[in-house]
């Protein structure tokens, strides 16, 4: 069982670097003093993980929220992701040096394979590995794999994932998929934890979050991080980026944990991985 101890703490990937376990997802930010603020607001409050996507169009200003704030680079763990028009070996070494020059760094501390595009993942992969060689990349890893995906890549790969980044929340639970990433030593991480709202309108949810004297995000984030899984809720409002975080001096129960996991019906908000 990972250790949960506050805002800053994290879940340690395979290589031994440090991942924190709360981070600030950007999806859907504008590039401009929305996600800018955003970031200043997380790193502000002790976040020290923000989650980016060279498909969101906004690591310019997300780079620029990080130079703006008090906290040092090295102390932030910053995250990007290769979109699928860029997929293929060279366009990726491309992608991550447009990604780079947008931040305005020089490093990355994740870089993930954004969804898998069947013919092209296996390249694509080959040129991370070839940027976390050149350490360029501090971790690498993929997002929206399924397992078939996952083993496919493992046949031919020199370095297994570290992270996968899913959708994850009570209606896509996923535990086998789960399970095989843990037995691999792969780091699970959710993303729309809050289903894009449709969470706060979950009855299951309204009665736990009564029982808890919490808010529905509150403990939907509490799950995600006891069931051993990187979480990074989306905001930009600086109240709701500090209620989030607001998880580390209450637990549930075990059963409560099992409850949730029960509420698994693959109800998706997103695209399926097997569709692409």
């Amino acid at each position: 069982m990972n250790a949960i101890t506050d805002i800053k703490g994290s879940f340690l990937l395979r290589n031994g670097v440090s991942m924190p376990y709360l981070g600030l997802g950007t999806y859907q930010s504008e590039n401009d003093e929305e996600v800018v603020n955003a970031v200043k607001y997380a790193l502000e409050v002790g976040y020290r993980h923000i989650d980016t996507a060279s498909f969101y169009e906004n690591e310019e200003g997300v780079g620029k929220g990080i130079k703006e704030s008090d906290v040092p680079r090295k102390d932030v763990f910053l995250v990007s992701k290769v979109q699928n028009a860029h997929q293929g070996y060279e366009r990726t070494l491309r992608a991550f040096e447009e990604s780079m020059a947008l931040f305005g760094m020089d490093y990355l501390d994740l870089y993930l394979i954004h969804w898998p595009i069947a013919g092209k993942y296996k390249e694509t992969w080959r040129a991370i590995e070839k940027l976390y060689k050149e350490k360029r990349i501090r971790a690498i890893g993929v997002s929206n794999f399924m397992q078939h995906h996952l083993e496919d890549l493992m046949e031919d790969c020199e370095i297994v994932p570290m992270v996968n980044q899913m959708e994850f929340h009570p209606y896509v639970v996923q535990q086998d998929l789960l399970d095989f990433c843990r037995e691999n030593t792969i780091q699970y991480e959710a993303w729309s934890p809050f289903m894009q709202g449709k969470i706060f309108g979950i009855p299951e949810m309204m009665e736990l979050a009564k029982k808890y004297d919490r808010s529905i995000a509150q403990v939907t984030l509490r799950w995600n991080l006891q069931k051993g899984v990187v979480t990074i809720p989306k905001s930009a409002k600086k109240e709701r980026i500090t209620a989030n975080a607001a998880i580390f001096d209450f637990k549930l129960s075990k059963a409560d944990m099992t409850f949730l996991d029960g509420l698994d019906r693959g109800e998706r908000i997103g695209p399926n991985p097997n569709d692409f």
